[in-house]
């Protein structure tokens, strides 16, 4: 039994990630702002993770043998939490994201195209930090979200007090009205009801990972002792092409499709770049992926039977 804090860890994978460590028998303590409550068993800190002191107050003198932060966004964040936590715990596991990859908003190369991203292909050792950006403001921070998400990483790589991993999340799919993002809810609802889908000519795969196969590798995550970045994304990789057919066969209407050139705005999971991670670093360290097509029907049978509860019911 192990003494874990989780930041966030109130929604989605995240919520459910709380809930097999407490059924592993960990003793859980969540850490948010108070608008969620977390899932019964576990100890509830109230507290604004930005603000330095009333996190420290509000953690008294609690410590903890692993913490997994869902909710780091900026270097700020992270440079708070690097300070509160150094000393608390002997390992500190962040959720990052596949958009770390992303080379918008930052300098990171452009991968060749059908190669898997591996974690090194980002150097954070000497990766730049610039705190003094406007990371408190959202119209900032959405566009620059990889970026933070970049430079966040890069500030617990050099963090002092504990051992640091990141886990890159794929995108994840799966868990019906809990999948609060709409990506996939968003096909279900314009393919059913024959609205257009806006997609990128040429649109390249990327790749995907189920919410209970994220929560079960968070937990995993928690109790391994790897340190650096991690992919995590189920085997296989999926165009918008291959999306939209599978949620045509379960609403049984064709897709109708708006193509427009690389570079401009479309829907979810339509990408004018290559975007595929590699999970070879997770496998050698034992972790077993499922491959998307074991869970992407139910994924989307679960978006279906939302939508038609909704629909039915207006």
């Amino acid at each position: 039994m192990q003494e874990i804090c989780v930041i966030g860890g109130s929604r989605y994978f995240g919520k459910l990630m709380v809930e097999r460590l407490l059924g592993a028998g960990h003793r859980v303590t969540v850490v948010n702002r108070g608008s969620t409550a977390p899932p019964a068993g576990a100890e509830h800190v109230v507290a604004d993770r930005s603000d330095e002191r009333a996190l420290a107050a509000a953690l008294g003198p609690r410590t903890f043998d692993a913490v997994v932060d869902q909710v780091c966004y900026t270097p700020v964040q992270a440079a708070i939490a690097a300070r509160v936590f150094g000393g608390r715990t002997r390992r500190y596991v962040m959720t990052s994201t596949i958009e770390a990859y992303n080379p918008a908003g930052g300098a990171v190369p452009v991968h060749p195209e059908g190669v898997p991203v591996p974690e090194e292909a980002i150097d954070l050792a000497s990766w730049p930090v610039h705190p003094d950006r406007p990371w408190h403001d959202m119209a900032y921070l959405e566009p620059h979200y990889g970026e933070g998400k970049r430079q966040t990483e890069a500030v617990f790589t050099h963090a002092d007090g504990f051992a640091f991993a990141s886990v890159r999340c794929a995108h994840v799919l799966g868990g019906g009205a809990q999948e609060f993002t709409g990506r996939l809810a968003h096909y279900v609802e314009c393919i059913a009801r024959g609205q257009e889908v806006v997609v990128h000519d040429g649109a390249l795969p990327s790749v995907f990972i189920h919410y209970e196969e994220m929560a079960e590798l968070m937990v995993w995550a928690a109790a391994a002792d790897f340190t650096g970045p991690l992919n995590a994304c189920s085997d296989g990789t999926l165009d918008v092409w291959a999306l939209g057919a599978a949620v045509a066969a379960q609403v049984g209407r064709e897709p109708v499709y708006q193509v427009v050139p690389a570079g401009q705005e479309a829907s979810p999971f339509s990408f004018d770049r290559h975007f595929a991670m590699s999970n070879a670093r997770a496998k050698e360290l034992g972790f077993s992926f499922s491959h998307i097509s074991d869970w992407l029907p139910g994924a989307i049978a679960e978006a279906v039977g939302v939508y038609s509860t909704s629909f039915s019911a207006v």
